[in-house]
């Protein structure tokens, strides 16, 4: 029977890729799983983040001027139609 050490040798083989697959499923089941958190909290900081910036734009908004807001000139000088003022 000279086929009997190949044929062990070759179930010894599978046994052992079996037991490696099922292994490397778990990591990577962990793995995913620790990325999805991740995810989810770096998901949720940064919808904080955007929140707070347009609350700052909000708040920005409210202090400036009524001319501002309604596209008045900030300059008085641009309403003369001049850049500068001459006063000699």
């Amino acid at each position: 029977m000279p086929y009997l050490p190949s044929l062990v040798l070759l179930l010894v083989g599978m046994v052992f890729s079996i037991v490696v697959l099922v292994k490397v499923i778990g990591a990577l089941r962990r793995f995913r799983a620790a990325s999805t958190l991740v995810g989810d909290r770096v998901g949720d900081g940064v919808g904080l983040l955007r929140a707070r910036i347009a609350a700052l734009g909000v708040a920005f908004a409210e202090r400036r001027p009524d001319q501002a807001r309604q596209g008045g000139p900030r300059v008085p000088s641009t309403d003369r139609g001049m850049k500068e003022d001459y006063r000699g």
